[in-house]
């Protein structure tokens, strides 16, 4: 909690009444004006306005049980204010979860991750999971969008098609070998398993399935940029 502002006598400086529903009205506005929220992410940022004030007013030495009093009567407030603000089309979970599954799904992120992201933001189990179908159907299915998106991280991670250049050593093995693999994937067939589970791991912690993590490792570097570029160019 920030320091408490001081007066001239250097005690606490009052801070005035609790919000009203006119002031929390404005607050709201205020943020919606500048952040894409939900119904629940506005009535958590009133909530907090309402709670710092509860902390100012009992540091500068109001009664508790009458602040907490207050506090509470303010909050009643909150509900309809943010009601008033769907109805007029300010706030809109709907719109909210489809624009963020998008940008969220041309990101990289995983289809247990977008949900996971909306979930923490209040918006529905339908709701979110509608968003995630919604979010790439207009450039490919699901599944594809979700290799697509593992691809991205791998990337991201340089494993897979996108990991660096074997070494001068390992590149000498590989010239005396009788087979003759493809560069992107050579190197990662040759190396320990134990890369192999670092580089699954990696894609299970960001919500990709075994197969899904599997495939994009052993994508094409070719194939791998044209699903990439697929992806974002909805």
């Amino acid at each position: 909690m920030p320091p408490a502002r001081r007066g001239a006598s250097g005690g606490p400086v009052a801070p005035g009444p609790v919000p009203g529903a006119g002031a929390l009205r404005e607050a709201a506005l205020a943020h919606l004006a500048r952040f894409s929220t939900t119904e629940s992410g506005l009535t958590r940022v009133l909530e907090r306005r309402l709670q710092r004030w509860a902390q100012r007013a009992t540091h500068a030495g109001g009664d508790a049980d009458a602040v907490l009093a207050q506090q509470q009567g303010a909050r009643s407030a909150i509900a309809g204010i943010v009601a008033d603000l769907r109805g007029i089309g300010a706030v809109d979970d709907n719109a909210f979860a489809q624009s963020r599954a998008r940008a969220l799904a041309r990101g990289g992120r995983s289809r247990r991750a977008i949900g996971a992201h909306l979930a923490q933001h209040g918006v529905a189990a339908e709701q979110a999971g509608e968003a995630v179908r919604l979010a790439t159907a207009d450039v490919c299915t699901p599944e594809e969008a979700e290799l697509a998106a593992a691809l991205v991280q791998a990337r991201r991670r340089r494993i897979g098609p996108f990991r660096r250049p074997a070494g001068p050593s390992e590149a000498a093995d590989l010239e005396a070998s009788d087979e003759d693999p493809a560069p992107e994937r050579a190197g990662l067939a040759r190396r320990p398993p134990s890369d192999r589970q670092r580089a699954l791991a990696s894609l299970a912690r960001a919500g990709f399935a075994h197969d899904v993590a599997s495939r994009a490792l052993d994508t094409e570097l070719d194939a791998a940029e044209e699903m990439i570029a697929r992806l974002r160019s909805g």
